[in-house]
């Protein structure tokens, strides 16, 4: 039902504009006469026909490019028979209206000049020509929004494809670094399993809620931070340190689900494991300039090659989950702000995404 009225209303504007724009055609002409002479009754009955006769063929033009498919044609095919059928159109049509006032007699004789056919046909080829371009125009904005719509919905079906596979790659690397936290203090510290069970309770709880939520507030992500780190501190031991500085305002705001994670796991795996002595996890954020400023420190040297290529885990997945999300607004920097210290800088638009 909604496709029949929507095939009826578009019906019914292609006569609207076709009856208003010739006869919109119509006054000017009579109006422009009547500015220089008299303006005649026959005339007026001569440029009445003059419609009719353009609405009717105009209107077999349309046919003749439904049934040719000429919409689907390219530029260069389109343009050379547009213009021939154009001054078919105004030889045909002229013709007729030239043929209808000679033998009713309208037209006084000293009008039948060689001179006059010609200008008429080149004027009514010009109308048909005018009214092509308007044709073709409607219908090339038409496909073109069609398209451009269909893109969108393509492109916003493959990029939620494409962050729910990485979050689906997210939660199994997730749980298998806490679990292997809790593995390691069954046998030596049975108490601190038990608080390791139930920090971990509290990380499977939020999973879950990642698997439902496209955002997550960044308060809620940093509970759920706090959690690993406490889980990875009772395994590193002294090792393990962590500072977290989040204002109110950023805490607030909503952020992709396990970012904050990934990169501190990052930090812990590449950077804080490896060393004898240990280190510290620093996480900051504020707002600023309309932006969601998060960075988190640890120490480390940026020698790995996968983390230099960007190839790493956390690295790759962060930065192709804000390109997806955001695109340009948003950023991602790894770098080294001193000669042990790595800084992990995101920069997310708050409520503005691609």
């Amino acid at each position: 039902m909604p496709l029949n009225k929507l095939n009826i209303s578009r019906k019914h504007l292609y006569w609207i504009c076709q009856i208003s724009g010739w006869s919109t055609f119509l006054l000017l002409n009579l109006l422009i006469i009547s500015s220089f002479e008299e303006l005649q009754w026959e005339r007026i009955v001569i440029g009445i026909y003059f419609v009719f006769a353009g609405i009717g063929f105009t209107n077999i033009f349309r046919g003749i490019i439904k049934k040719q498919n000429w919409l689907e044609l390219p530029l260069k095919e389109i343009i050379p028979k547009v213009i021939i059928s154009s001054f078919l159109l105004g030889i045909v049509i002229y013709g007729m209206v030239y043929g209808v006032s000679f033998f009713s007699g309208v037209m006084a004789k000293e009008d039948y000049t060689p001179i006059n056919p010609i200008i008429g046909v080149i004027i009514t080829s010009g109308i048909a020509l005018l009214w092509a371009l308007i044709y073709f125009s409607i219908h090339y904005l038409e496909n073109y929004k069609k398209t451009e719509i269909e893109s969108l919905i393509w492109e916003a079906a493959v990029k939620d494809y494409e962050l729910k596979t990485l979050k689906s790659q997210l939660n199994p690397h997730f749980m298998f670094n806490a679990m292997n936290s809790i593995r390691s203090l069954i046998e030596e510290d049975p108490e601190s399993a038990k608080v390791a069970l139930t920090k971990l309770s509290n990380i499977l709880r939020y999973s879950l809620k990642m698997e439902r939520a496209g955002s997550v507030l960044l308060s809620e992500e940093i509970e759920a931070v706090k959690d690993y780190l406490d889980l990875e501190k009772m395994r590193f031991e002294e090792r393990l340190k962590y500072s977290i500085n989040i204002n109110s305002e950023a805490g607030r705001v909503e952020i992709p689900p396990m970012m904050i994670q990934t990169l501190v796991e990052n930090g812990i795996k590449h950077g804080i494991s490896k060393k004898t002595e240990g280190g510290e996890i620093m996480i900051e954020s504020k707002v600023e300039n309309s932006n969601l400023l998060i960075e988190i420190r640890n120490i480390g040297y940026l020698e790995d090659d996968a983390l230099k290529n960007s190839k790493g885990f956390g690295v790759a997945n962060t930065k192709h989950r804000l390109n997806l999300l955001f695109g340009e607004k948003a950023s991602f920097s790894l770098t080294t702000e001193n000669e042990n210290i790595v800084l992990a800088k995101l920069i997310i638009p708050i409520g503005g995404s691609d």
